[in-house]
């Protein structure tokens, strides 16, 4: 039965009041289908690393840089369990997908950029402010290439350094020079150079490993477990150390996995 012009008219007031969300889904035998909705628990532990992002920038605007530091690691131990609660789940979705990146950009673009700069980067006038767009921008350009290439890469590797791992270098050093009561013009230059620098990483072509591969849900041997709580009780012994050393290294194994690959492709080649 054909709809009036009247209930046709209906229906669209109804589903532009309406607060909904209709995702394409395919089945396997190729049938269109349409789903609404969305997934409660991997979209509620994205909420709350957007919240915690979004606090950083606050406390950072406040003078809380060792909270507004805590917030964006916070936000990171959550980013990290969203998406595997919804392979765990089979809950993923492209909604949960896209929504994951405007938090990811919110956390790990904004917050850590905004923190650095209210940290000691608009002491140094435009250069600061620059400093600080380069990384929030470089952020949405890693976000926005890893939606599109995230089909087509090697599942082991990231195509330039993680947005959370670039967010945890400037973070883990502003925390760093808050902890040790430095300012001045020495650790602000060094601030300035480590937050382009992290930005530019984002962006470039080099190979991370992703640690997607390793196996939750699988037996560990024991030792794997010791092993664990020893990295957990070492950090906590000085966080902003560690967790600067940690996270400054992995970005170096970038450049490392390219010089790598360098040699060996020489030594074949001769």
């Amino acid at each position: 039965m054909l709809m009036s012009e009247t209930e046709k008219e209906s229906s669209k007031i109804e589903s532009a009041v309406t607060f909904e969300v209709v995702e394409e889904g395919e089945l396997s035998g190729g049938e269109r289908v349409r789903r609404r909705g969305v997934y409660l628990l991997p979209n509620l532990f994205t909420t709350a690393a957007l919240f915690s992002g979004y606090y950083a920038i606050l406390a950072s605007m406040s003078g809380y840089f060792e909270k507004a530091a805590i917030a964006i690691f916070l936000a990171m131990f959550l980013d990290g369990l969203d998406g595997r609660i919804a392979r765990l789940t089979n809950t993923q979705s492209q909604f949960g997908a896209q929504y994951d990146s405007l938090s990811d950009l919110i956390a790990f673009g904004m917050a850590p950029s905004i923190l650095a700069y209210n940290w000691g980067l608009s002491h140094l006038g435009k250069a600061g402010w620059m400093a600080s767009f380069i990384f929030a921008a470089c952020a949405a350009l890693r976000l926005a290439r890893f939606n599109v290439q995230s089909e087509s890469v090697d599942k082991r590797f990231f195509i330039g350094l993680a947005s959370p791992s670039a967010a945890a270098i400037v973070t883990s050093l502003i925390w760093l020079y808050d902890d040790m009561s430095l300012a001045g013009s020495f650790p602000e230059i060094i601030a300035l150079l480590v937050t382009v620098g992290a930005g530019a990483l984002m962006v470039t072509n080099l190979k991370y490993y992703s640690f997607k591969t390793i196996d939750f849900k699988g037996r560990v041997p024991f030792v794997f477990i010791v092993f664990m709580l020893i990295i957990f009780s070492v950090i906590f012994i000085d966080p902003p150390k560690v967790l600067f050393a940690i996270f400054f290294t992995y970005a170096l194994s970038g450049p490392i996995w390219m010089a790598r690959d360098s040699c060996i492709l020489s030594k074949k080649e001769g």
